[in-house]
């Protein structure tokens, strides 16, 4: 039955056990006690939803403290094995999977390479299903157990009702790729799994937001500094984070081309894959036969040597120069959005770390307007190489908390595409 307000019984019931989990997984412990002023709920209310909550095994007892004059008071938390995530970061040199229990406790992962600039759509796939499968041997869990799979994936990220999510990765090479359909069929996970897919620096976001340096900040940019660029603006109309392909700003006309095919990009000159190019055109010492991250240790080391070692001027030059293509880049967001914080990470940034940022922060200063300026600040954030994978976790674990707790229902079928049965059809049996 529906209230004025269009509400049902049903409606309510969910959002108090919403309010309920959120505040014990963010706050708690808790009494019953605090947990009326921390959601707004009367005592009697309170007391219903947590006894509706431990039946159902997603809240326990964690000890007790001492009341004024009273019994002791018992405390609550979320229990930790009432649930479980995959988070996967399908990024630019490997696809990383990680299995997570309720409060984001990692339990196993699993790591698959990629070639240099090589994002084969059947390669991504079977790496997330074969990653998948992997952990969750690992840790001895039945599929049926996981609240769902977050991926973090390249590209702009379409939700349709037809196909799911379909991923636009220009500079990957995917155009329309409806994902969330190739991965449901033949997928390791039960229809009442979902997979959830976004784009990665959304995910890094969000995992900064509700975990790093970003949290108690109600405008923020956090920037992903890896072979190319990316960013995710938090604002209060857009609390989960709104991806913005800030990469792909013009920063000089006619300039160097970019991997999406435009001149002038950003990623053209901020991105660590421009970054070890532009070494290689002037003469650096770029090692060959390494991956990206490990070039990048090395033009590093080159450019700042630990040993009293006279430095290697290419090398420190092209650092400077991304330096300040970085910090005019965010000097744009500055100006557009006015953020409180701007916090940097992505596997490239965490990398040049503070011996980075503080010319990154004094660029971005200059070339920003005096006032905007002045209220932002500049930092990296602080979840590290996985930050990514732990935002796409959370996609799953928002949609549970949304649901009050419940399961979520069987996902839809979405149709393969023709061109991937016949890719199927083709395949030695």
């Amino acid at each position: 039955m529906a209230g004025r307000n269009g509400r049902t019984v049903r409606d309510l019931r969910r959002a108090n056990r919403t309010a309920v989990l959120q505040r014990l997984y963010f706050d708690g412990p808790l009494s019953r006690f605090e947990l009326g002023p921390a959601t707004g709920l009367s005592s009697g209310s309170v007391s219903n939803v947590v006894a509706d909550l431990v039946a159902d095994g997603l809240v326990e007892e964690a000890g007790s403290v001492d009341s004024d004059g009273g019994r002791p008071r018992t405390l609550l938390r979320v229990a930790p094995a009432s649930g479980h995530m995959i988070g996967v970061d399908v990024g630019e040199t490997r696809v990383r999977v990680e299995l997570f229990d309720l409060t984001l406790t990692e339990l196993a992962r699993a790591e698959r390479p990629l070639a240099p600039q090589r994002h084969d759509v059947d390669v991504v796939v079977g790496h997330v299903r074969d990653g998948i499968a992997e952990v969750l041997a690992t840790a001895g869990l039945p599929p049926e157990r996981l609240l769902g799979a977050g991926i973090g994936v390249p590209g702009i990220v379409e939700h349709t009702a037809d196909r799911g999510a379909v991923v636009h990765g220009q500079t990957v090479g995917w155009d329309a790729v409806p994902l969330e359909a190739l991965l449901r069929a033949g997928s390791p996970l039960p229809d009442t799994v979902p997979f959830l897919i976004d784009n990665g620096a959304k995910t890094l976001g969000q995992a900064e937001m509700w975990f790093g340096a970003g949290r108690g900040a109600r405008n923020a940019v956090v920037v992903l500094f890896g072979s190319g660029v990316g960013a995710s603006l938090v604002t209060p109309e857009a609390e989960q984070g709104r991806a913005v392909e800030w990469g792909h700003l013009t920063v000089r006309v006619r300039g160097r081309r970019c991997r999406c095919g435009a001149l002038g990009c950003l990623e053209a000159y901020a991105g660590a894959e421009s970054l070890l190019a532009r070494w290689r055109e002037e003469g650096g010492r770029v090692p060959e036969g390494t991956d990206e991250e490990t070039a990048l240790t090395a033009m590093l080391a080159a450019a700042y040597p630990a040993d009293g070692a006279a430095a290697d001027p290419v090398a420190l030059a092209v650092l400077e120069e991304t330096a300040e293509y970085l910090g005019a880049g965010l000097s744009d967001l500055i100006n557009l959005f006015q953020p409180e914080r701007i916090l940097i990470g992505g596997w490239a940034g965490l990398q040049l770390g503070a011996r980075f940022l503080p010319a990154v922060r004094r660029h971005a200063v200059s070339y920003a307007l005096r006032h905007p300026a002045r209220k932002v600040t500049v930092d990296l954030g602080r979840l590290g190489p996985d930050a990514v994978t732990v935002g796409a976790a959370i996609l799953p674990l928002a949609d549970f908390f949304a649901r009050g707790g419940r399961r979520p229902e069987p996902a839809p079928e979405y149709p393969v595409p023709a061109w991937r049965t016949a890719l199927e059809d083709r395949a030695p049996h």
